[in-house]
């Protein structure tokens, strides 16, 4: 024991040796500020030494004096104000190319002691300073620096920032202080965000929630004074939400809200209104309507400007025609177009049609998991299940690559959000805006450093990554999970009371548990399903009662033996101190939730295997008199997707039929899927076509099986095309297709471009179809099936398809 001590000891003292000998000590430096009447480095100043202190304890002292010889010295100052430096400091900085736009000249000299930033603004001052504290490891009573930075950098694209919505439907944002805000923003600032965009009062959404701490009118003005402070820009997201935008009396109405928004902003740089989802208006209407908003918001921010989206739910081409016939008439009001949710037109394409000089703006969807713009590819419907379409979700790998296959054909991005469980992904955001050549790793490593611990951003960084590799691919044999598991666990059993309280750990240390029982769930609910379908299938008449009763047990064994309750325990803890912390709302019980926001742990629970289908079936079989009968609808229910001899059965909602289709891009090249397919969720609810949580139930309220809560589909009137081969030559099919999902399309089928097989109906209403397969559609050994929608649809669906021999 004393030996494994002493090794212990000898290993943190060169630990702690060589980092200093890498580091510059600036404990017990002083902060010079060169004075500057024109251009003030007080915000940024205080930025560096109010989160300098928050983790070390440690006051910098401020001096504008030169400082004396031997002093350990941050010099922050304004381009043109380097003849203040001393003559080596000067030297150096020289060495180092001045930086662009935004951009921020950022070096150690190790033999002075010192650390310079400079940039021609405050704003791009603030970018330096954070720069030096995310590389900084910052202790109690330590503060060092690496001695080796020499960085002149600006960025790549000059719009880059979050959406920040005061409003019920965000999953923690309502629950915000005006202090809370003014950290997020603060933190977003450190990592290059130049923009904030905010929300008027009335959106899509309640007027007010019991977790808000100041009424939305008020926290709007807070929230663009915050911005102010730091020099950011101010957009805002306004929809347009009024009955009639032709009636004068409703406009009238309409442009007074706006009128009293606008007067109320200290700040505003720009004004988004999206085209449509919500607000879904004609382009001749909407672009008449944003002339007259215009005049009102110069009237208070002069040179303010509008953007639009053409973003609209069902669009067709003569939509399209007039909206671009505006966009590119020279208004001189008008801002950009922005690339969003639910805009059918690739980003490339988009490029195309507006005119070069009008940038365009991306407004990604970092928030969402399903049921959304870059949904995360081929999820376990397990997944889809319990963490649902708002979860904590980092994906720096993927958002990574989805910043950067479309970045070139915009000017940046202000990211959609409705919450802080995609705070990984707004910071990975903010990295590629500036340097799409960033690694997500060194990302997540400053990232770590600086909003958890300086001591574990390695461990940290490393947990955060293997937390999206939990996601890919099927769950019940991820062997990640675990690892992932025992990652966090590790960093959870050294972390400081600080840490333990901190809400980024939380978040993280709560999908790693999550994640953990729900596979544990998964693994155990398919061995009871598969107990349970052994027992029925060797059922005869003489038992088949007994049988039901067996398999019954079986299943709800589930429910009355649950597994992994020490996992599901820790995780309600996790939620509740989430909610503590930063008013995550994870339930909608106990936390005040929005129903399909962020309430994963409501989902904790939701049966991962047949069972409620099952015991639907089993129920019914129990009444039939006839034994016979009864073991002839057990076999029939457990050989549902038999195709019969010579057939095929595929359920095109999992990876196994992915050979099939027909695609002409990848996931890697078209990560939006608008001119791919995708694996998508949700059974349907006849009348609904938006579904946020996915569900054993559906259409008329009926259990269903498990294969029709996922999907293969298309958006828009992008094809689906299913093709198979080593067909029969000689032999005459029939297809029986189930039809499930979120969409109701009107979806037409033929087999090679030119046989039809059914004319355009209307899905959503019933699931399942039968058609005949004319012989000469498969009398060459192959056959290829295309679905489309009608103009205007959201996009053809195919669940299930058996093709069987007559």
């Amino acid at each position: 024991m004393k030996c494994s001590k002493l090794v212990a000891c000898i290993v943190f003292l060169l630990t702690v040796f060589s980092s200093y000998a890498q580091h510059i000590d600036l404990s017990k430096a002083i902060i010079w500020v060169s004075s500057e009447k024109q251009i003030s480095l007080e915000k940024p100043v205080q930025v560096l030494r109010e989160e300098i202190q928050k983790r070390t304890q440690l006051l910098l002292p401020v001096v504008t004096k030169q400082p004396d010889e031997g002093q350990t010295v941050i010099y922050v100052l304004a381009t043109g104000r380097e003849s203040k430096l001393p003559k080596t400091i000067r030297e150096a900085l020289d060495a180092v190319a001045e930086p662009g736009n935004e951009g921020f000249r950022l070096l150690t000299i190790k033999e002075q002691n010192a650390v310079v930033i400079t940039a021609k603004d405050a704003r791009s001052v603030l970018y330096g300073v954070g720069r030096l504290l995310r590389k900084a490891a910052m202790r109690p009573g330590q503060l060092l620096i690496p001695d080796n930075l020499k960085l002149s950098t600006s960025p790549k694209y000059p719009i880059r920032g979050h959406q920040l919505g005061y409003r019920p439907k965000t999953n923690s944002y309502d629950a915000f202080s005006v202090k809370q805000f003014d950290q997020y923003i603060r933190d977003l600032a450190l990592f290059g965000a130049n923009s904030i965009e905010i929300m008027p009062p009335r959106t899509d959404d309640d007027d007010t929630s019991a977790h808000m701490k100041l009424p939305p009118v008020k926290m709007m003005v807070e929230q663009s004074k915050i911005a102010k402070s730091y020099g950011l820009d101010v957009w805002m997201w306004y929809p347009n939400m009024g009955p009639d935008y032709t009636n004068r009396d409703s406009l009238k109405k309409e442009m007074q809200e706006r009128i009293e928004v606008f007067a109320a902003l200290p700040k505003l740089d720009h004004l988004f209104v999206p085209g449509g989802d919500p607000g879904d208006l004609e382009p001749d209407v909407l672009f008449d309507w944003l002339g007259k908003i215009a005049v009102a918001l110069h009237q208070f921010h002069p040179n303010a400007k509008i953007w639009v989206s053409p973003q609209v739910f069902r669009p067709n081409q003569k939509w399209f025609d007039d909206f671009f016939k505006h966009v590119n008439s020279g208004y001189p009001w008008f801002g950009g177009v922005v690339f969003g949710p639910w805009v059918k037109i690739p980003l490339a394409e988009l490029r195309k049609l507006v005119k070069a000089e009008i940038p365009i703006r991306r407004y990604p969807d970092i928030t969402h998991s399903l049921s959304c713009q870059y949904p995360v590819p081929d999820w376990d419907v397990a997944y889809a299940m319990t963490l649902g379409r708002e979860c904590v979700n980092p994906r720096p790998e993927d958002e990574k690559h989805i910043h950067n296959i479309l970045a070139p054909y915009a000017s940046g991005s202000i990211s959609y959000s409705e919450g802080t469980n995609d705070d990984v992904n707004k910071f990975i955001w903010s990295d590629q805006d500036w340097d799409p050549g960033t690694p997500a790793m060194e990302t997540l490593r400053d990232y770590s450093r600086l909003f958890m611990n300086a001591d574990i951003a390695e461990e940290a960084a490393q947990g955060i990554m293997s937390l999206e590799k939990n996601l890919r691919g099927a769950l019940l044999t991820n062997e990640k999970v675990g690892q992932t598991l025992q990652q966090w666990q590790q960093i959870e059993s050294e972390a400081s009371p600080e840490l333990i309280k901190n809400f980024r750990f939380q978040m993280c240390l709560l999908r790693a548990y999550y994640d953990a029982y729900i596979q544990r769930r998964l693994t155990h609910e398919k061995a009871l399903e598969a107990q349970a379908k052994d027992i029925l299938e060797n059922a005869t008449s003489e038992t088949s009662s007994v049988a039901i009763l067996q398999a019954r047990m079986i299943l709800e064994k589930a429910v009355e033996e649950p597994v992994g309750q020490a996992l599901k325990e820790k995780c309600m803890v996790l939620a509740d101190s989430l909610f503590s912390s930063i008013g995550a709302q994870l339930t909608i019980e106990k936390h005040g939730a929005m129903p399909g926001r962020g309430n994963f742990i409501d989902n904790i629970d939701l049966p991962l295997n047949n069972a409620p289908w099952l015991l639907d079936q089993l129920s019914a079989f129990e009444k039939l008199e006839d034994d016979n009968e009864r073991v002839g609808k057990i076999k029939e229910m457990l050989h549902r997707t038999d195709p019969g001899p010579g057939g095929f059965y595929d359920h095109f909602g999992s990876v196994q039929s992915k050979h099939r289709l027909i695609s002409e891009k990848t996931w890697q090249e078209d990560p939006g899927s608008l001119q791919s397919p995708r694996i998508s969720f949700g059974v349907g609810v006849i009348g609904e076509e938006w579904v946020h949580e996915v569900r054993s139930q559906g259409f008329s309220g009926q259990t269903t099986p498990n294969a029709w809560m996922s999907q293969i589909n298309t958006l828009y009137d992008t094809p689906l095309k299913i093709r198979y081969d080593n067909l029969d030559t000689t032999a005459t099919y029939k297809m029986r297709i189930t039809y499930t999902g979120r969409f109701r399309s009107k979806q037409k089928l033929v087999a090679n471009d030119n046989i039809v097989i059914h004319d355009f109906i209307q899905t959503g209403e019933k699931p399942v179809y039968e058609f005949e397969i004319p012989k000469e559609a498969t009398s060459g050994g192959q056959v290829t099936f295309t679905w489309t929608c009608g103009e205007g649809q959201r996009g053809s669906q195919v669940t299930e398809i058996w093709l069987m021999k007559k």
